[in-house]
């Protein structure tokens, strides 16, 4: 969501992204993090400069802009092994400097999850509900 809300922004009223892996590039250019190096087959190899530039090209933290952006709840896990907390956390940031409305732009960081969120049945019901609030918020539906 992160790469398709920088190219076209006026498409979407509001984005939920859930774990969102947004700094592509600066991840993919660690290869101690963990699961780095076997994503080069997906993602690319930025240590080469052909997949260097193309990575660079859609990595939404690289990318953000000076311009208005949808509506975003950001939500990522303290725990998260895949997408570590503070890609989510610093994309945020950054946009917050650089957007030019006044659409909402909420990171929720769920301090006892992982990459999977709540894993009980009732904390995972609580972390929709946020979703649904965020969703119906954004609808503009009138009683």
């Amino acid at each position: 969501m992160g790469a398709v809300t920088n190219m076209r922004p006026d498409l979407f009223r509001m984005v939920i992204s859930h774990v969102p892996f947004v700094d592509v590039l600066n991840t993919m250019l660690d290869a101690s993090l963990p699961l780095t190096v076997g994503e080069y087959e997906e993602w690319g190899n930025p240590q080469i400069a052909e997949d260097y530039f193309y990575v660079k090209s859609y990595c939404p933290y690289s990318n953000l802009e000076r311009k208005p952006y949808p509506a975003i709840l950001a939500k990522t896990g303290l725990n998260d092994s895949q997408v570590m907390y503070w890609e989510p956390a610093k994309y945020v940031a950054k946009m917050r400097t650089l957007k030019i409305d006044s659409n909402l732009l909420l990171l929720k960081t769920n301090m006892g999850a992982g990459h999977g969120g709540a894993s009980g049945r009732y904390d995972y019901l609580q972390e929709i509900a946020l979703d649904y609030a965020f969703i119906l918020t954004h609808l503009g539906i009138k009683e």
